[in-house]
């Protein structure tokens, strides 16, 4: 038990130090971004237009499931005008940015530690060192600023195409008009509910990026230590998110 508490913690402050070494690394190179636009909008077409499918596959079916349950939870206890407020705050503040980062981190924080994995262990990392360029400024700083970038936008589609989907079945199952289910949004809209989504998706952009960085970057092993890189991505990426939306909500809706 106590070789296992110990072997844990020592997993613990490895990955600490790790990416907050990767971390500074990304921050110095920022001084050189002038040098890599090409690797930084190829990576933002990766996570922006390349992700817009799956996004609008999951934030349209989150806003008709939100909508339904919702119009049950309140039917006996408020009016039916106030459906199109709770789906929106519930959306921007929680599903849109939350449901998006998950879902970005399957895709995109297990790619970038697959590719950075499998340059890794063929030696195409080291190779650029050889060659006098720096992988953090040419790999890791591209996806990290995309990330950040692409996420928040990636949440302002996901929070609109979820409360189209929310207002659709409103009128269709619950038989709520267009008209008052977009009324309730605009008399209970508060624009910290969705700045703080917003400020939620920049973290959970800077998280997902840097996970699947890390893990990508110090990959070892072969075929299976990029295997092993990129599930400990995926798995250490949701679990940042789903503890870092707590600290956030707390800072931001806690007062």
């Amino acid at each position: 038990m106590l070789d296992a508490l110990i072997n844990f913690v020592s997993e613990v402050l490895e990955l600490l130090g790790g990416v907050s070494d990767l971390t500074v690394k990304s921050i110095r190179s920022l001084r050189d971004i002038k040098k890599i636009p090409g690797p930084l909008l190829e990576q933002m077409n990766n996570f922006g237009v390349n992700s817009v499918p799956i996004v609008l596959f999951t934030s349209v079916f989150t806003g008709m499931v939100t909508a339904i349950q919702i119009a049950y939870q309140i039917r006996d206890y408020a009016p039916l005008d106030l459906l199109g407020a709770g789906v929106a705050k519930m959306v921007m503040m929680e599903l849109g940015p939350v449901l998006t980062a998950l879902v970005i981190a399957g895709r995109m924080g297990a790619g970038i530690a697959a590719e950075l994995g499998t340059m890794r262990v063929t030696e195409q990392i080291d190779a650029l060192e050889c060659m006098a360029i720096d992988p953090i400024r040419y790999l890791v700083l591209p996806r990290i600023l995309s990330g950040i970038i692409m996420v928040p936008i990636l949440t302002v589609l996901a929070i609109t195409v979820a409360i189209t989907g929310a207002a659709f079945v409103s009128n269709v199952v619950v038989d709520l008009d267009y008209t008052t289910f977009f009324q309730g949004i605009k008399l209970y809209f508060v624009p910290k509910d969705l700045y703080g989504g917003l400020i939620k998706s920049i973290f959970f952009g800077l998280i997902v990026s840097l996970m699947g960085s890390y893990y990508g970057y110090y990959a070892k092993g072969g075929a299976t230590g990029v295997g092993k890189a990129t599930t400990q991505a995926v798995v250490s990426s949701s679990l940042l998110i789903l503890l870092m939306d707590y600290v956030l909500g707390v800072f931001l809706f806690g007062k």
